[in-house]
């Protein structure tokens, strides 16, 4: 498609300096693929100029990125990429490997989309590890050749047959009911919630129905479940979400689906006062850089809800933990990024500067049923940022 044509087809209507990936059927997906093996072929066929020819990406460097600033009433930003290219040659020194590695996963996508299979990214590791190991010895060439192709295509990593391999987990004031099956509760449910799947396809397909005010975003499964067994939707109606850590893309998406569904229901985050848990809110904020093509999909306006400088009042100094140099990195990273917000940006700073982190378990020393406290009186003085 050309660029002018995909730059029409995204959310981004008439701006050609935005990239998106497109949501398409397998039909689509298997069309594309045959263009690009044709065009290698005409390439290497041509009787003048025989050429093996280069594959152009989407560049996904720091210099392609950008946000796209809330303007509209959703209050929603997002990372996204421009047409800016780089490419991957088979005989360009240091990515010969990356080429044929683009062009091996396309060959399994091709096969599974043909027999309307889904598969995880890790399945797809193995299997080509076993295929060709000499080209996929760790999980990382699967995750960067994954993207590639993605930028290859302009497609989704769903539409590519490739599903989320989700840990997400919700509980609260919802009702969940998929096409022929029967509705789910998670107002009864244990502490442990509702698993969501990694089909995306499934979750573009229930229907929600939820008296709740308030959507509460939670990093760890553990504070989760300690606001799932207080049962704290009962008093303040709400949905708890979580991932269980960095955020995967199959949590991203239902949190998206119940931000459109419920555009009045705002989204608090429960996260540690970290670097890392800043940057867990950026991407349920923002979406993911490493996924410019598809992040304005799954961003959402998220509301930091907690843990923050005015919180640490409440935690005692013992309880305080030394950065570590993953902090430092991730800060690092989040401080020379474009799309931190100003107060996001003083609460990193006052982490550098003090040179401490603090988790949200650090309020148990209040007592175990302080956190449902804490987080009622936050949500209805309206403390968040």
């Amino acid at each position: 498609m050309a660029e002018s044509g995909v730059a029409a087809a995204s959310l981004f209507g008439t701006d050609p300096r935005l990239c998106s990936a497109d949501v398409l059927p397998p039909a689509e997906v298997r069309a594309r693929i045959e263009v690009a093996v044709l065009n290698f072929l005409a390439a290497l066929a041509d009787p003048s100029a025989p050429a093996i020819s280069v594959l152009p990406l989407i560049s996904r460097s720091a210099a392609n990125r950008g946000v796209r600033r809330a303007l509209l009433r959703d209050g929603v930003s997002s990372v996204y990429l421009s047409h800016a290219f780089c490419r991957r040659s088979l005989t360009r020194a240091n990515d010969g490997k990356a080429f044929v590695r683009v062009w091996k996963v396309m060959e399994v996508c091709y096969k599974i989309l043909g027999e309307g299979k889904l598969v995880t990214q890790r399945e797809l590791f193995y299997k080509l590890l076993s295929d060709s190991p000499s080209y996929f010895s760790c999980q990382r060439h699967i995750n960067q050749t994954v993207q590639d192709v993605v930028s290859l295509l302009r497609c989704t990593r769903q539409s590519l047959g490739i599903m989320a391999s989700s840990r997400g987990a919700l509980i609260g004031r919802i009702v969940l009911q998929g096409l022929g099956e029967e509705h789910v509760d998670c107002s009864i449910l244990g502490p442990s919630g509702h698993a969501i799947t990694g089909d995306l396809n499934v979750l573009s397909k229930l229907i929600f129905s939820s008296d709740a005010r308030y959507l509460i975003l939670v990093e760890k499964d553990a504070i989760f479940q300690r606001l799932a067994e207080d049962r704290i939707y009962n008093h303040l109606p709400s949905i708890l979400i979580t991932a269980k850590g960095y955020p995967d893309l199959a949590t991203r998406f239902i949190l998206h689906r119940l931000s459109l569904t419920f555009p009045n229901m705002p989204i608090f985050a429960l996260v540690d006062w970290n670097p890392a848990g800043l940057a867990i809110l950026c991407t349920y904020k923002y979406g993911s850089i490493s996924m410019g093509l598809e992040s304005y999909r799954y961003a959402c306006n998220v509301k930091w809800l907690g843990l923050r400088g005015d919180d640490l009042q409440l935690i005692p100094q013992s309880a305080y933990q030394e950065l570590k140099p993953r902090d430092l990195q991730i800060a690092k990273s989040l401080l020379s990024s474009k799309f931190l917000q100003e107060k996001h940006r003083a609460e990193l700073t006052l982490m550098l500067e003090m040179g401490k982190r603090a988790e949200i378990e650090a309020l148990y020393s209040h007592g175990f049923d302080f956190l449902g406290k804490y987080v009622a009186r936050k949500v209805v003085q309206g403390d968040y940022i």
